[in-house]
């Protein structure tokens, strides 16, 4: 790599200035998240330096020692965070700090900037905290030199957070990255011994490298303080070098030895976030395989959640060095909400994305994994309802895509699926598989759903009408995912689903005979009716005939029992795939007073017209689009002039 041609100001990308602004002049509530967020950076680094080394130790430069250091200078007004981890290029610089190339920014931003701006918990969802400095900065000064680059390629980056930065070359002699802050006025008491140690014991004590301060000249530890090796070995009175932290990879410590509140900071640095989880599973696996975990249920979604292909949630450790970060080998996609930490140490320290799709390993300790996750949901939903529906609010829609994709676990996550539905009307999805089955008639043989494009859709939906009076309950289904889910989730509990809206209806058991005889008695009185019908619609509709589906509305179309859905029609074309063209059978309410003003009908003209608005209206009623809109315009407005 070739080095800076001079000082270079350059344009901080769009969100990234929005995100300044924010953290300048919105985000107080917790000021002491900067230091945090700027270890938890250079413990990354010391990680990454650390594995790269294994195929190529002159990264070390003679020096194996890694750690991070904190200073300050009162006269100057800096904070100094500096590690000598793998360092950065200034390629890296720029992609790592000048932009956030990640989708959904924009719209997570917007959301920032709306009711949850002063919100400084939502900025831990970016995974960008070297921008909380500008909390407590006014000026921000970056330099650092990637590991095996000339002393002359490192890099100075600056800014006062003002929607530009500068880029140089330097000289830097070691290796890694110093972060100064030039701290604001009436920020000054971060340049403070007890005040620095205290925000690091409380946020970073479990970061396995150690955090080392000055012992300035005067210093004495309180009695609940530790002082590092370092500083017991000297007695004479200049400063020396004092760990701050534990420096030991928590999971590897016994649960016994562990406070809430120490499992609740290292899935802060883990998780980049800035509230607590939700829940967390540590465990030591054993047997043919020897892996330890420690993973977290965040309470929020992260604002990249959709980004299927981003590299999620778990961290790979062998033997407590770190491997990769998102090693999607061990964590399903449709959990790629977890968080933290797996440590084996039955995968060499070498390993690769290749080798780890090939190793025996990697299916036990994913097997593992996976199963402790689903035996928390379950406990959760067993024994914290309340817990369980904010994890349900936050990624069931995630999780639904394990009935999708994972056969072997598919009843299992069918298990812990909730939906909404006619039982209570209610937007919010609480209803287990289990309680539906346990409120189903006598004799009801199937598990009814319907799908719509929203909740309102749903519950609206014409076909829910003769399930509503007869009192038997339906899921109502709005997520995009529930169209595939539907088509791979058949049976549940020995009930099938069935959709309402597809094939004929046949409550069996549930019908009235009485209804049975009405309906085929309806059928041949409305016989010519539905054959004139059908011929004006033509190539529309594969068959008209009446229903007892229908008590209020006049119409609706029924799709075949395999059939795509309308729904499922148009979301195939808004992704631009090519869907089949279905014809529907037209379904008529011979009580409704339109369908018996159609049969009164005697102009041609107002017949047809009123033939193709009852097909239109059923169409939009369940989601479908017209082909020719202001058709149906045309053709509403003649029948209310006439």
């Amino acid at each position: 790599m070739s080095t800076l041609e001079g000082k270079q100001t350059r344009a901080f990308q769009t969100e990234v200035r929005q995100l300044l602004d924010l953290m300048i002049h919105s985000l107080y509530s917790n000021k002491e998240i900067f230091l945090r967020e700027l270890i938890s950076n250079a413990s990354d680094a010391a990680d990454k330096l650390r594995f790269e080394a294994i195929a190529n130790d002159g990264l070390y430069e003679g020096d194996a020692e890694i750690a991070i250091r904190i200073t300050f200078d009162k006269e100057a007004n800096t904070l100094t965070i500096s590690d000598n981890g793998i360092g950065m290029s200034a390629e890296e610089v720029e992609a790592n700090i000048g932009t956030i190339a990640k989708s959904g920014t924009k719209e997570f931003l917007q959301s920032l900037q709306a009711d949850q701006a002063k919100d400084a918990n939502l900025i831990g969802q970016f995974g960008v905290g070297f921008y909380s400095a500008f909390i407590v900065a006014d000026r921000v000064t970056l330099m650092t030199r990637r590991a095996g680059l000339p002393v002359s390629e490192a890099v100075r980056w600056e800014s006062a957070g003002d929607g530009v930065y500068t880029l140089e070359s330097t000289d830097k002699a070691g290796r890694g990255t110093d972060v100064i802050l030039h701290l604001k006025t009436e920020e000054k008491d971060f340049l403070d011994d007890w005040r620095l140690r205290s925000t690091v014991r409380k946020f970073s004590d479990h970061v396995s490298w150690p955090i080392l301060m000055l012992q300035s000249k005067g210093y004495t530890p309180g009695d609940d303080e530790e002082s590092g090796e370092e500083a017991s070995k000297e007695s004479d009175d200049t400063p020396k070098w004092e760990t701050v932290n534990k420096a030991s990879a928590l999971w590897a410590r016994s649960k016994s030895e562990i406070t809430e509140e120490e499992y609740n900071e290292f899935y802060k640095h883990v998780g980049h976030d800035f509230e607590e989880p939700l829940a967390h599973i540590h465990a030591r696996l054993e047997g043919k395989y020897e892996y330890t975990v420690l993973l977290y249920v965040p309470k929020r979604a992260p604002f990249d959640l959709w980004d299927r292909d981003r590299k999620h949630g778990v961290k790979l450790y062998v033997r407590r060095v770190f491997i990769m970060e998102g090693a999607e080998d061990l964590m399903p996609r449709y959990l790629r909400f977890v968080r933290g930490v797996v440590d084996s140490t039955d995968l060499p320290l070498n390993v690769s994305r290749e080798i780890l799709q090939k190793n025996p390993a990697v299916d036990a300790i994913k097997k593992g994994m996976t199963g402790k996750v689903f035996a928390l949901l379950e406990e959760m939903a067993k024994s914290d309802a309340e817990k369980y529906q904010t994890f349900w609010d936050t990624f069931g829609v995630v999780l639904k895509e394990g009935v999708i994709e994972d056969f072997a676990h598919r009843e299992r996550v069918a298990k812990l699926l909730r939906f909404s539905s006619t039982q209570a009307d209610s937007k919010v999805q609480d209803v287990s598989l289990d309680a539906y089955v346990s409120r189903m008639r006598e004799k009801q043989k199937a598990i009814y759903y319907v799908n719509g494009e929203s909740f309102e859709a749903a519950r609206h939906h014409p076909h829910l009408e003769v399930f509503r009076k007869k009192g038997i309950e339906v899921l109502l289904l709005s997520d995009r995912v529930d169209e595939w889910l539907v088509t791979h989730l058949h049976e549940f509990d020995g009930k099938p689903l069935q959709s309402v809206a597809k094939g004929g209806l046949d409550l069996g058991e549930l019908e009235d005979e009485a209804d049975k005889k009405e309906l085929e008695k309806q059928q041949d009185d409305f016989k010519e009716l539905l054959e004139r019908v059908q011929k004006g619609l033509g190539e529309q509709v594969k068959e008209v005939r009446v229903t007892n589906r229908l008590t209020d509305s006049p119409s609706c179309l029924v799709s075949g029992e395999h059939d795509l859905s309308a729904s499922m029609e148009r979301i195939l074309r808004e992704a631009g795939q090519k869907a089949p063209v279905t014809k529907r059978t037209l379904e008529i309410n011979p009580a409704h007073p339109l369908v018996v003003r159609l049969k009164n009908e005697n102009n041609d003209q107002r017949f047809d017209d009123l033939s193709h608005v009852l097909f239109a209206q059923a169409l939009l009623s369940e989601g479908g689009q017209l082909e020719d809109p202001s058709d149906f315009v045309r053709r509403l407005n003649g029948l209310l002039l006439g």
